[in-house]
C-alpha cells in the first residue's frame, strides 16, 4: 500500500483565543470522521494552532482507495426474461441502471429461487481528490461563535484568510479557496523582517516554523510557558499564583512565548486581592505573583511576551503603563463604594431588572429574605443564627449596584465584593462570608458553601430562580440554558445533600411558588414541570456516586422529597446488591408485586383466616419486623433495616413454596393478599425492591 504524508495550514489573521481549541478540534475529527468513511487508512492526525494559523499533519496516508467489486442482485430470472429468453422491462432496467451490459449477468441461485446478477468493479479514488473535497466540506461546516466575510468572497470565516498549505508529500494540491491557492509557503513571528518559510515536506513542519519563532504545538507551547514560569522564581521568595484557565489563555494569545517580570506600585495591594488579581488576569491577561511564605500577592505580575526578546524592557514598561490606569479604576471604585454602608445599595437594586416578568433583583432579594426565613424554620434553627441568614439574604445581591461591579469591569467577582464591603461596613464574618457563598457552585468542580449563611441563601437564590424561570416559561430546552437553572438546581441538591438538611424539598417549592404569585403562568403545570426537574437533578447526583440506575430507580419510585434520604436509602440498597440473599429478597419481593397486580380488593389482615403454618409464620415474623425495624427507620438506619429484610427473605420463600396465594376461596385468598400487601409497604419504605434488575 503506497503511503504518504498530508499538511494543511490555513493562515488567518489573529483569531481569538477562545476559538482556537474548539475550531482546531472540529477540523481534526472532520478529517478523521470522512477519511475513515472514504476507507482510506492512515497513522497519526497531529493538529497544530496558533492565533494565526489553523494545520493538521496526517502521517501515512494511503494515496488511493483500495478497488472494490459490488455485487448487485437483481430480480428473479421469471422477472428478468421473456419466454423466448431475451431481457424483459424489468431486466433491462436493472442492467441499464448498473451500466453494464448483458453478457456480464451471472445467475445466482438462493433459497428463494434464481436471480439475475451483476459484479460491479468500482475504481477507488485517488487520495488528493477526496482530501479535496474534505477541506472544501470542512470549510462549508466548520462554525464560529462569530463569523466575517471579507472582499467579494463568499465563503465566511472567523477572520480573514491570509495563505493556505496544501501537500501531499513533497508535492503541492491544486487547490483554493476565498482567492487563496495552496502553496508552499508559511510565515512566522510578525516581529522578523523575513518571516516568510518554505515548507519542504510535512515532516519537517514544526522544525521549519521553529526556526521563524513559531511553536506550532499547542501543548509543547504551553508546556514552554509553564515551564518558564516555575524558572522565573527560583531560589526566590515569590512564586507565579496558579492559574490554570488563564495558563490556557495565554497558550492561544502567542506563537513564540516570552515570560517576563514586571512591577506596578505597591500602594494598591491595599485593596482585596481577588480585585488585583482580577485587574492582571482578566483585563490584561497577566499572572499574578504571591510571596511563597505568606500566600500573600506582591506588587509584581508576569506577562507572556510574543514580541522580539531583545526588546523586552520596551516590553515590560509598556505593560506597566497599561497595568495602572487599570489599577487606579479598581481604587476608586473601591474607595467610592465603600464610603457608604453596603446596606445603603439595598433600594438601588430596584434599578436592575432581574427578568421582565419577574421584575427587579430587589423583588428578587425579598423573596430570597422570605425563603431564607421560611427554610430557617424547617431547619429548626436558633433565633441568632436565622436572623444572621436573614441580614444575609438582604445583603446578598446589593454589590451588584455598586461602581465596582456596575461599570462590567469586575463583573466575575459578584459576591466577593459583597464580602469585602460588608466587611468593610462592619457586618460579622459569617454574614459576609454568606454573601460571598451564596453564589456556590458556580459551576460543576466548584465548592460548596462551608457555612449556615451562605448554604441557606444559596438554596433560596436558586430555588427562586428554578421557580421563577420555569414558572414563567422559560423551561431550558437542549443546551439552552439562558438563565443557568440546571446550574441551579444542581447547587440546591447538592448543598442539601452535602449538609444533610432535613428538609421537605416540595414544601419549599411550593412556599417558593406562593411568593412568586401572579407572577406564574400556569402553577398546576410549573409545579410538575419543577418536581421532574428537581427530579433529574436528584437522580444526577446519585448517578455522581457511582450508583446502579435500578438501584437510583428503585428508590426515586418511592420518594425524593428528601434529598438525604434518598440518597442514604440508594448507598445502603446498593452496598446488598451483590449479596447473595439480597437477590433472593428482590426476587421474592418481585413475586408479591406481581402476585398484588391481580387483587381487585386490599382488606385489612384476618389472623383467624390465617389457615398454613407457613402463613401463620410469615405473619408473626412480620409483626416482629416492623417492631425490630421501627426505630431504624425513624434513625434513617437503612443499612441495618436492609439486614433485616434480607434475613425475612426465608420467611417469604418459604410462604411461595408451601402456601397457594390464589386459592379459589375468595375471603383466604383477599386475606393473603392483605398479607403480602403489609409486607410490600414496609419493604417501599426503603426502596422499591421490583426495580432491581436480576442479571
Amino acid at each position: 500500500m503506497f503511503v504518504k504524508d498530508f499538511l494543511i495550514e490555513i493562515g488567518v489573521e489573529e483569531l481569538p483565543a477562545s476559538f482556537i481549541l474548539p475550531t482546531i478540534g472540529f477540523i481534526e475529527d472532520f478529517f478523521c470522521d470522512e477519511l475513515r468513511k472514504a476507507n482510506l487508512k492512515f497513522g497519526e492526525i497531529n493538529s497544530f494552532s496558533t492565533p494565526r494559523r489553523l494545520a493538521l499533519r496526517i502521517t501515512d496516508l494511503q494515496m488511493k482507495q483500495e478497488d472494490t467489486i459490488i455485487e448487485k442482485i437483481g430480480p428473479s430470472t421469471k422477472a428478468a426474461f421473456t419466454e423466448n429468453g431475451d431481457l424483459s422491462k424489468a431486466g433491462s432496467g436493472f442492467i441499464a441502471g448498473a451500466g453494464a451490459k448483458k453478457e456480464q449477468i451471472i445467475i445466482k441461485t438462493t433459497p428463494k429461487g434464481e436471480y439475475i446478477s451483476l459484479l460491479i468493479e468500482n475504481k477507488g479514488k485517488k487520495a488528493e481528490e477526496i482530501l479535496k473535497t474534505i477541506t472544501h466540506e470542512m470549510f462549508v461546516k466548520i462554525k464560529f461563535p462569530k463569523s466575517m466575510r471579507w472582499a467579494e468572497h463568499k465563503e465566511s470565516f472567523a477572520r480573514p484568510t491570509k495563505w493556505l498549505i496544501m501537500m501531499i508529500g513533497n508535492d503541492l494540491v491544486d487547490y483554493s479557496v476565498n482567492n487563496l491557492q495552496s502553496d508552499f509557503y508559511s510565515y512566522g513571528n510578525r516581529y522578523l523582517s523575513d518571516n516568510k518559510c518554505r515548507i519542504s515536506q510535512p515532516s519537517d513542519y514544526e522544525k521549519i516554523l521553529n526556526s521563524v519563532k513559531v511553536i506550532a504545538n499547542r501543548n509543547q507551547r504551553k508546556e514552554d510557558i509553564r515551564k518558564q514560569l516555575s524558572q522565573l522564581f527560583e531560589n526566590k521568595d515569590e512564586e507565579v499564583l496558579e492559574d490554570e484557565k488563564l495558563l490556557d489563555v495565554v497558550t492561544d494569545l502567542v506563537e513564540f512565548p516570552t515570560a517576563c517580570i514586571a512591577n506596578f506600585d505597591g500602594k494598591y495591594l491595599s485593596l482585596p486581592e481577588k480585585i488585583i488579581t482580577a485587574t492582571l488576569t482578566q483585563n490584561q491577561k497577566c499572572f499574578a505573583v504571591i510571596n511563597k511564605t505568606s500566600g500573600k500577592l506582591v506588587n509584581k505580575f508576569v506577562f507572556i511576551s510574543n514580541g522580539n526578546p531583545e526588546f523586552t524592557e520596551l516590553i515590560k514598561s509598556g505593560n506597566e503603563k497599561v497595568i495602572v490606569p487599570r489599577l487606579e479604576d479598581a481604587e476608586f471604585y473601591y474607595n467610592e463604594d465603600i464610603k457608604k454602608p453596603l446596606e445603603n445599595y439595598y433600594e438601588k437594586l430596584n434599578e436592575v431588572l432581574f427578568q421582565k416578568d419577574l421584575g427587579t433583583i430587589k423583588e428578587k432579594t425579598d423573596r430570597i429574605v422570605r425563603i431564607s426565613t421560611f427554610l430557617a424554620d424547617l431547619l429548626k434553627l436558633e433565633d441568632k443564627a436565622k436572623q444572621e441568614i436573614i441580614r444575609t439574604a438582604l445583603l446578598c445581591k446589593c454589590d451588584l449596584v455598586t461602581l465596582m461591579l456596575g461599570e462590567k469591569e469586575f463583573t466575575k467577582l459578584q459576591g466577593y465584593i459583597g464580602k469585602n464591603y460588608a466587611l468593610a461596613a462592619g457586618e460579622n464574618k459569617e454574614i459576609a462570608e454568606g454573601i460571598y457563598e451564596h453564589y456556590m457552585p458556580r459551576g460543576q468542580n466548584d465548592s460548596l458553601p462551608i457555612t449556615m449563611n451562605g448554604s441557606v441563601v444559596a438554596i433560596a437564590d436558586k430555588i427562586d430562580t428554578i421557580c421563577g424561570i420555569i414558572g414563567v416559561g422559560l423551561v431550558p430546552t437542549g443546551s439552552n440554558d439562558p438563565f443557568a437553572i440546571r446550574r441551579a438546581a444542581n447547587g440546591v441538591v447538592q448543598i442539601i445533600s452535602a449538609n444533610k438538611f432535613d428538609v421537605d424539598l416540595f414544601a419549599l417549592i411550593e412556599y417558593s411558588l406562593k411568593i412568586l404569585g401572579n407572577k406564574i403562568k400556569d402553577i398546576e403545570k410549573s409545579r410538575q414541570i419543577i418536581y421532574d426537574f428537581m427530579k433529574q437533578r436528584i437522580n444526577w447526583l446519585i448517578q455522581q456516586n457511582n450508583i446502579d440506575y435500578d438501584v437510583i430507580e428503585s428508590v426515586m419510585h418511592i420518594d425524593y422529597k428528601n434529598i438525604p434520604d434518598v440518597m442514604q436509602r440508594a448507598f445502603d440498597v446498593q452496598s446488598f446488591k451483590s449479596n447473595p440473599d439480597f437477590i433472593k429478597l428482590v426476587l421474592g419481593f418481585k413475586r408479591v408485586s406481581n402476585i398484588l397486580q391481580q387483587a381487585e380488593v386490599l382488606n385489612e389482615i384476618n389472623d383467624k383466616l390465617l389457615q398454613e403454618n407457613e402463613e401463620k409464620l410469615l405473619f408473626d415474623e412480620l409483626s416482629l419486623l416492623k417492631i425490630n425495624v421501627e426505630d431504624k427507620l425513624i434513625s434513617k438506619d437503612y443499612h441495618n433495616v436492609m439486614q433485616d429484610l434480607v434475613n425475612y427473605s426465608s420467611f417469604i420463600d418459604l410462604f411461595f413454596d408451601k402456601v397457594l396465594v390464589n386459592t379459589e376461596e375468595t375471603e383466604l385468598r383477599n386475606n393473603r393478599y392483605a398479607l403480602l400487601s403489609e409486607i410490600r409497604k414496609l419493604f417501599l419504605k426503603v426502596a422499591d425492591l421490583s426495580k432491581i434488575v436480576i442479571e
